[in-house]
């Protein structure tokens, strides 16, 4: 890069606050927009007080810039833009000024920094901390308060002698470290600062290529720049809509709030991309979006205008809340009925590209898109068909829908995928040895629950069914359904078989009521199997058996061949749970 591009500005700390503060320096939403975590912020302070560097600011001299969120500003127009380190910035800002950040859960919250003078140690305050006089609770206060060194050396020195006796050289210690703490306002940074005749579009691309102090950036966040830089507004509603997915619904309000995935900004913005471009992958997309020609490999305003009213029509169908509220009505017809069964949260979004490519371009039936697209979030799910390399897969399937026109054109090219995937081999074969493993998240699992509630199943040694037991609207002191060992763990550890991974196979659980499996305990399979059918009629037991896919006379069999007949009965489930919805 051009030397001409950049010029290189020292300040102290104290003056980049100001400046802050003044409104000579903004920062606008071009990086995520959460600050870090508390331990970071401990962790900035600690390098700062000991005199390490903690790398450069990258400025961008433009006026009529945003402003960071702060009131009261001198400056009404910022003419400095932080385009790297803002989340350095920010941090330091909320510390010195005392203000609320928002965390990664979106939740207003202070950030407090505890110092301990004799150790010159900084600690994030917890409750412990707060009862210990040997630390000032937080650091905030110096710069909020107008401490003077001496009088805050004073306070501290008064409180600490109420609880033990203090040394002269602990005296001098405790001095000098709150001197070289108020001299961290004196601390000095670096700042390259971009000049303002340097258009928009080529400091987004100075953002790209620079190594990010703060949280890494993919491919994602790049896109996200560019929506900072053209388009703000399209960011924000993305923030919204992910903000507002995780407050619990109000009355008569619609919300994007449900029990299956509460969305991040990048996550909504790859099902944008998937239905405004039919692109899998984000790298090329970030280049489209630049108004970039993928053949000529010119760039030109009209071509990045063009692009972004396609990304904006796309976002406007990605947050309508009817088709949010109707694509998780397709999940649960799947099976599944909340975020504690998804083992994959892109096969999630990836259904949701689909469900709104069929519903907005191909114009299917709603009926029968919803049921298409619980068939294949279930064959998805069950295959780990977007585990491994996922936007390759993605790119992949959305490729075949480049150039279709009809709506039973883009039906049968996705519906011919389904069988292709869940052939007689992997229902027989695949399945069933997939199943042999002792993941708590497997999908297999999640399927057979899946398939449970579509068929209606009864709660193991219950007449409630499964599905109204894994309601997750249900919030009860305890879980209201429980996993239980079939084999327990305490038998089976009696009888020579203590690997975890062999006593938590997914085979030896079945969902039972709280109750029923406190008081099972660690009984034989023999012992409490017959006390508990004895309660059931012959009909009621069958069926109980054969949903929970319990081999006859399980109860007598070896543990190995328990697990393995198991195996292929739940396989059995699980493929009648899919044909049903199909």
């Amino acid at each position: 890069m051009s030397s001409t591009l950049f010029k290189k500005i020292d300040y102290s700390l104290s003056k980049l606050i100001a400046d802050i503060e003044h409104g000579d320096i903004g920062l606008p939403d071009i990086q995520r927009p959460f600050v870090w975590k508390a331990t970071k912020v401990r962790d900035l302070f600690d390098s700062m007080y000991k005199g390490f560097p903690v790398g450069y600011l990258l400025f961008w001299a433009n006026e009529g810039t945003r402003q960071i969120g702060v009131e009261d500003k001198q400056r009404k127009i910022s003419w400095l833009v932080i385009v790297d380190g803002q989340q350095r910035l920010t941090s330091l800002y909320a510390v010195l000024k005392g203000k609320l950040i928002v965390n990664s859960k979106y939740h207003k919250e202070y950030i407090h920094i505890a110092f301990h003078p004799i150790d010159a140690r900084f600690e994030v305050t917890d409750a412990a901390i707060r009862r210990d006089p040997e630390f000032i609770l937080d650091i905030s206060a110096i710069w909020v308060n107008g401490y003077t060194s001496y009088r805050l050396t004073k306070e501290y020195l008064e409180n600490l002698r109420k609880h033990r006796e203090v040394s002269d050289d602990e005296e001098e210690k405790v001095s000098r470290a709150i001197d070289r703490l108020f001299d961290l306002q004196n601390y000095p940074f670096t700042a390259l600062e971009i000049s303002s005749s340097v258009n928009e579009e080529d400091v987004a691309d100075i953002f790209v290529r620079i190594n990010s102090e703060g949280v890494k950036l993919n491919q994602a966040d790049f896109i996200l720049t560019l929506l900072s830089v053209f388009w703000d507004e399209g960011r924000a509603l993305l923030e919204k809509f992910s903000r507002e997915s995780r407050v619990p619904l109000q009355l008569d309000k619609p919300s994007p709030y449900n029990h299956h995935i509460h969305p991040d900004p990048d996550q909504l913005l790859r099902v944008s991309i998937a239905i405004g471009f039919k692109r899998g992958r984000l790298k090329s997309v970030y280049n489209i979006l630049r108004g970039k020609d993928l053949e000529t490999e010119l760039f030109s305003e009209k071509e990045r205008d063009r692009q972004f009213a396609k990304l904006q029509k796309a976002q406007d169908s990605v947050l309508n809340l009817v088709n949010w509220h109707e694509f998780i009505k397709s999940l649960i017809t799947a099976g599944f009925r909340s975020n504690q069964m998804i083992s994959s949260q892109n096969t999630l979004l990836y259904a949701y590209a689909f469900f709104l490519i069929g519903k907005e371009e191909f114009k299917v039936d709603f009926r029968l898109l919803r049921s298409f697209i619980a068939r294949w979030f279930f064959m998805t799910t069950i295959t780990g068909r977007y585990s491994g390399s996922p936007e390759t897969i993605m790119e992949g399937d959305l490729a075949r829908l480049r150039g279709l026109t009809t709506t039973d054109k883009f039906m049968e090219t996705l519906e011919k995928i389904i069988p292709d995937s869940l052939t007689s081999d992997f229902w027989e074969i695949t399945l069933p040895n997939a199943l042999e493993t002792s993941s708590p998240i497997h999908p297999g699992m999640f399927a057979y629950h899946a398939a449970l509630n579509i068929l209606s199943a009864p709660v193991l040694f219950s007449t409630i069914k499964v599905s109204e037991m894994l309601d997750p609207a249900i919030k009860p002191i305890r879980k209201a359904i429980e996993r239980h060992h079939l084999f327990p763990k305490g038998y089976l550890k009696k009888i020579g078989i203590e690997d975890i991974r062999i006593t938590n196979q997914v085979a030896n659980f079945a969902l039972v009521e709280w109750g029923d499996n406190k008081n099972i305990t660690d009984q034989s399979p023999q012992e409490y199997f017959p006390e508990y059918a004895r309660q059931f009629s012959e009909e009621e037991l069958a069926i109980m058996c054969r949903f929970h896919a319990l081999p006859e006379k399980w109860y007598e069999m070896p543990y190995d061949l328990f697990l393995e007949k198991r195996r292929k009965l739940m396989a059995g489930i699980i493929h009648e749970g899919f044909e049903k919805i199909t």
